[in-house]
């Protein structure tokens, strides 16, 4: 595997605010660049859309208890959380250990607090490991024959997003993000429709799920098959966040992309990161405190101007701060720290520079520095361009016992890392010496919990456990098939 370009060392790199960073989008990684349909003057298709109520009292600031470490009987607890920056480590390894195999491309992973695991497969089937770290041989829930049919040479629709609620122990609620045929209602020409349910888990049998339980919560229809972004997960404040990408294509523009891009408008729920209420009411409510209740635009959205949000989670410590990776164009990957009403910039930026959809690795000189709602463009913590990898997947602060070194410091992934090569390595950011500008970047290499080399892969996504632990999820093809699908625990290396 290649490593980074790197003209400072050979462990880490410094990711200066005006270094402009060159990468490929997920979604144009390893697939047939498509085709950019020019913007046209006429707005996207109307979208159906009805009005959810809005609760009527502020949330409490208190937030939801998080799981306690010791939930999982086979990981100790978290260490009592670092009150003094620490410096950089340079020198951090870590492994490996494999968890599981035989998916096709395993996609998300949660735990439910009591050993097992939850493993999400992007062709339709979420599956159970027992607290063995088996499979089970029937899984919790088979959606396959409620999807679009998926495309083996490259496709980024599937299931792709699984949240617990917060009493999952106690309701068996869960959360599902998948992508379903067309619904009628939709533009006929647009692909399908991504689809956000609820299920429960079966009265008989607690590692199978009642499909006759689905709830569908909201669905949002899509014009183009990538882009869909994916993530779901539950806030400190107990409403569930939602990543939902601008709509596909490239460059935000063609059928069903306004001229603005569906990331500078808040009249659809694309290129946004949406924030609901799933307890007040059926199937939603909006939260009195979303940024633009009462205000142009649709209060389901916290914060917008992503491209494509794939990847989220909050910290489990700290100030419980929500950190995305934004998958770029061609020319910049992202990491945003994502605040309540913030508007991220695409497609007016892509990272700090000004996009040039004209040229989409030539940035422009200069753009706009707000939305025409006259929001001010937020930048990111941390950018980087193709020569060091090829599209960001978004991780978390780490909160585990397991590597010290690494507690409070943000890990994540590149999908590939450069020259479209599978990664044996992850990274890391450092928030924690930093008061302005950019996070910095250190790598750390991955090996086998032996020391021996790891085989090439594709990094899917990352899993965090109730002991906050952190697991990698990875293919050995970039397309939806075969069955080399695998689940690594992140451990110390020897």
């Amino acid at each position: 595997m290649t490593h980074p370009n790197n003209p400072r060392s050979s462990a880490f790199i410094r990711v200066p605010l005006l270094l402009l960073l060159l990468l490929l989008a997920a979604c144009q990684t390893a697939e047939p660049t498509p085709t950019a349909v020019p913007a046209t003057n006429t707005p996207a298709p109307t979208r159906t859309h009805q009005p959810m109520p809005v609760n009527t009292a502020v949330p409490t600031a208190t937030p939801t208890v998080l799981p306690s470490p010791t939930a999982v009987p086979t990981d100790q607890p978290s260490p009592t959380p670092t009150l003094i920056p620490t410096p950089l480590p340079r020198d951090v390894r870590a492994a490996l250990q494999l968890v599981a195999d035989g998916f096709v491309s395993p996609v998300a992973l949660t735990a439910p607090g009591d050993g097992r695991l939850f493993i999400v497969d992007q062709v339709g089937v979420v599956y159970v490991l027992d607290q063995a770290g088996n499979r089970l041989p029937e899984p919790l829930i088979d959606l396959r024959a409620q999807m679009v049919d998926l495309d083996e040479t490259y496709d980024e629709r599937g299931l792709l997003g699984m949240a617990l609620h917060p009493e999952f122990v106690a309701n068996g609620r869960f959360f599902l993000y998948y992508s379903a045929p067309l619904r009628p209602s939709a533009p006929a020409d647009w692909d399908h429709t991504g689809i956000i349910a609820q299920f429960t888990i079966a009265a008989d049998n607690p590692n199978r799920a009642d499909p006759a339980s689905e709830q569908v919560i909201i669905e949002i229809d899509q014009p183009q098959t990538n882009h869909n972004g994916g993530q779901l997960a539950f806030g400190p404040d107990g409403y569930l966040y939602i990543g939902i990408g601008d709509g596909g294509n490239a460059n935000d523009v063609g059928l069903g992309h306004p001229p603005e891009g569906n990331g500078q408008t808040r009249d659809n729920l694309l290129a946004a990161i949406l924030r609901l209420d799933v307890d007040s009411a059926a199937p939603y409510s909006i939260p009195a405190d979303n940024p633009f209740v009462g205000q142009p635009g649709l209060p389901e959205i916290y914060a917008y101007g992503f491209r494509n949000p794939y990847r989220f989670s909050f910290d489990a410590g700290g100030e419980h701060g929500l950190i995305v990776g934004d998958v770029g164009q061609d020319y910049m990957e992202e990491i945003d720290v994502v605040v309540s009403g913030g508007n991220y910039g695409w497609p007016v930026r892509e990272g700090t520079t000004c996009f040039n959809k004209g040229g989409v690795t030539s940035p422009l000189p200069e753009c706009a520095t707000q939305s025409a709602y006259g929001d001010t463009f937020i930048d990111p913590v941390l950018e980087y361009r193709r020569e060091f990898g090829r599209s960001v997947t978004g991780g978390y602060v780490y909160r585990g016992s397991a590597i010290p070194e690494l507690y409070g410091r943000y890990l994540f992934v590149d999908w590939v890392t450069n020259n479209e090569t599978g990664g044996r390595k992850i990274y890391y950011a450092d928030p924690l010496l930093t008061s302005s500008g950019l996070w910095e970047l250190v790598t750390v290499p991955l090996t086998q919990p032996d020391g021996s080399e790891l085989p090439g892969f594709y990094s899917l996504s990352f899993g965090e456990d109730t002991a906050n632990e952190l697991y990698l999820l990875t293919a050995d093809y970039y397309q939806p098939v075969g069955s080399s699908g695998k689940v690594y625990k992140i451990v110390p290396a020897p």
